[in-house]
């Protein structure tokens, strides 16, 4: 059975019946009017409050080349001016701003903006309107970490660390000359939910780092063509199966200025992950997971000696555990501290004390907690957004499409809603004031492009609306955006899907149409926030007069661990079937030319519709694949063997995924584009492909684009859609 919700862009209504048909309109859309990147993009992006952030006791933003800002229930005024900022900076002996520069607010409860202008971190207090520290960074420098508990600031130069002090004294932290040792980055290929190396400890007398030897990996090939002779810049990528880099945790101290290894032992190829200091600064916590990574124990370490304090407890799955958040103390009781975990099927709250012991379960149910906003001061509410139903609502449809704030009573365990909004509907983004008594709630739904209010957060009362948004799209030529659901191909799953109907639909006529699809975990592609999270290129290719289809089949993000772990072992089975089940929706309408079908998508939707135009060569007559993986056995270790096992463990998921087996099959029209410094995806994977298909007698088609990773993007990215485009036109119109 089929569910659906018909939206129209224009009217503010969402029906369960027969659909809104839009009055025809002149104007027109191009692609560098709808794809980032695009001469005129940005008049079509949502208005927004650039800069939106607490400072204190105020929030505050950048508009006209000013900082306004007011506390909660008071008129905002301009708090900086181009001019006092530009007169500051002169008497401080610094250069002059030509616009508002984008200010962070180091510290918590103060007034004071951050911002880097010529190679100086520059601190400026709102109250005292003056410049109040000036760090001259160093050209070399990278990955700043700034402490507000000393004020000093870490930093990496080249494979090193070094410390700049509040008077801009440098200390050296790691003198590593060895070719592939690395401090103070990022490791494990940025998984586990790592996006740095340097950890303060909370009073700033300490600094955690990554020490990283990836000596023993190998180097993979990769190529500067601007070089008045190309050359190679190598860079290391561990493939699934093949030798892991090794990772330890060194504790500096600021004090002595020595360095002490935790002593984290054998086997070395295992993955350290979610750092997270103690209050008092004595310990470490960290949540290590075997490199089958189906195993993971929460260890604390003695930050003084570097010796193991206690293995906590340990989590285990027959598929996967998949650590992505470090332990998050009580502001007023240090012995207890709540951990994230999918151990029940949903990503939910479990509060322990610092001896492991479990004390008890905060948040539950068929849900998941998406994050984790912070506490009030007293530790008594933590604030969340999750995918959590209200009672009230009196729209819950197409799970997980709403996501909203919540305030959790930590005694009680009870959850009490906060997100701004009359529907219960749409996305929403928070950010918690200080003293935890007000919330600044972005968000849109999927027919209010964009709403910032000021919300209380013990009865959800809205204080003042700071923006409504108009539709940027307001006089085009929109489609018709349909959300509803469908089975999987188990008959039981209920899957959701966004159809976009060509722009001025005719009934009795027949339309091509094209499957956008990633299928991979880690992603949703339907969503509740604007239009349903349409992409641009949807709506173009809907005014040239396609049908557009998106499913999120089983595989992807935010249903659950069984949802989206199905996939194990045997990556594209399961997605495929559901995929197919979206076809199978298509041709069920009678305006679809069940004839001219095509499917595009990038990454693992490359993979994707890759797998789909050789696996059903009589459905799909055209497809575009971006940055696709071709052979898993050719992916990163900790991605590839989290989701595929070790090729040797795996033989036969490995064969039955790898698309260049799979060649011969090839029918239709498939355009593979890659970049050529794809650091993701390396480019052996669509090469090997070509090689593959010339092999095999078969005719694939291929564009490159030269220096860029693993997306293109920038003022390249309408190119890459023109191409896309004029791909399907040629093909499939």
């Amino acid at each position: 059975m089929i569910q659906k919700i018909k939206s129209s862009l224009l009217l503010c209504a969402f029906v369960l019946s027969t659909p809104i048909t839009l009055m025809a309109q002149d104007k027109q859309f191009t692609l560098h009017d709808l794809i980032p990147g695009g001469k005129t993009h940005s008049r079509f992006v949502p208005e927004n409050r650039p800069g939106l952030q607490w400072a204190g006791d105020m929030y505050i933003y950048v508009e006209k080349n000013s900082v306004i800002g007011a506390k909660p229930k008071h008129y905002p005024e301009i708090r900086v001016s181009r001019s006092g900022l530009n007169q500051a900076l002169q008497a401080a002996g610094l250069d002059s701003v030509a616009r508002m520069p984008s200010f962070s607010v180091p510290y918590k409860g103060k007034q004071i903006l951050a911002f880097t202008q010529k190679q100086h971190r520059i601190h400026y207090d709102m109250q005292e309107g003056k410049v109040v520290a000036d760090y001259r960074l160093d050209k070399a420098g990278s990955n700043y970490e700034f402490c507000p508990a000393n004020s000093y600031l870490a930093f990496t130069d080249g494979n090193n660390i070094k410390i700049l002090s509040p008077d801009n004294q440098t200390s050296i932290v790691t003198r590593e000359t060895k070719d592939g040792i690395v401090c103070g980055q990022t490791v494990h290929q940025r998984e586990f939910g790592i996006n740095k190396g340097l950890f303060w400890s909370p009073k700033g007398s300490a600094l955690a780092f990554y020490r990283m030897d990836e000596s023993m990996v190998t180097d993979y090939p990769i190529v500067n063509i601007d070089a008045r002779c190309a050359k190679a810049e190598p860079r290391k990528y561990p493939m699934a199966g093949m030798k892991s880099h090794e990772v330890t945790v060194g504790i500096y101290n600021l004090s002595n200025g020595e360095t002490v290894w935790l002593q984290t032992g054998t086997p070395k190829e295992k993955y350290l992950t979610n750092i997270a200091w103690s209050p008092d600064e004595k310990s470490i916590y960290i949540a290590e997971l075997n490199r089958d990574q189906n195993e993971m124990q929460l260890v604390r370490y003695s930050a003084l000696t570097g010796e193991k304090e206690a293995d906590l407890f340990t989590e285990k799955n027959d598929r996967y555990v998949e650590p992505q958040h470090p332990v998050l103390f009580l502001p007023n009781d240090p012995d207890k501290f709540i951990w994230q975990s999918q151990r029940d099927g949903y990503n939910h709250l479990y509060l322990y004390d610092t001896s492991g012991k479990l004390l008890k379960q905060l948040t539950k149910g068929d849900w998941i907690v998406m994050n984790v906003l912070g506490f009030d001061p007293k530790g008594e509410n933590l604030f969340i957004t999750s995918t959590q139903p209200h009672p009230l609502s009196s729209f819950s449809y197409g799970t997980p499409l709403n996501i909203n704030g919540w305030r959790l009573e930590m005694k009680k365990g009870e959850t009490h809603l906060i997100s701004g909004g009359t529907g219960l509907r749409g996305v929403h983004n928070l950010s918690i004031s200080p003293d935890g008594k007000y919330a600044i709630d972005n968000y849109s739904t999927p027919d209010v492009p964009r709403k910032i209010e000021i919300v209380q957060t013990k009865n959800r009362k809205t204080i003042e609306t700071l923006l409504t948004a108009e539709n940027p799209y307001e006089g085009y030529a929109l489609p018709e955006i349909e959300v509803g659901t469908i089975k999987a191909a188990d008959g039981v799953t209920n899957l959701n899907y966004r159809l976009v109907k060509p722009v001025g639909l005719d009934e009795n006529k027949k339309y091509p149409a094209i499957i956008y699809v990633y299928g991979g975990p880690h992603a949703q592609l339907i969503t509740g926030d604007f239009m349903n999270g349409v992409r641009g290129w949807d709506i173009y290719m809907a005014q040239r007069g396609y049908v557009m289809l998106t499913v999120d089949s089983r595989g992807s993000a935010n249903r659950g661990f069984e949802f989206e772990s199905v996939i194990h072992r045997n990556l594209g089975v399961n997605e495929m079937a559901d995929q197919i089940k979206g076809v199978d929706f298509l041709k069920s309408l009678p305006y679809v030319d069940a004839d001219r079908i095509g499917v595009h998508g990038w990454s693992y939707g490359g993979f994707m519709t890759t797998n789909l135009m050789l696996s059903y060569p009589e459905i799909f007559k055209v497809g575009v694949a971006g940055g696709p993986v071709i052979d898993w056995s050719n992916y990163e270790i900790m991605y590839g063997e989290r989701y595929m096992d070790r090729p040797q463990d795996n033989p036969e998921g490995y064969k039955n995924a790898n698309m260049k087996l799979k060649a011969g099959n090839l029918k239709g029209h498939l355009l593979m584009i890659h970049g050529d410094i794809d650091p993701v995806v390396v480019w052996q994977h669509s090469l090997g492909f070509l090689k593959a298909c010339v092999d095999a007698d078969t005719y694939p088609d291929y564009f490159v684009y030269p220096r860029h990773p693993h997306n293109v993007t920038g003022k390249d990215r309408p190119h890459l859609y023109e191409k896309i485009t004029r791909y399907f036109d040629d093909y499939l119109k």
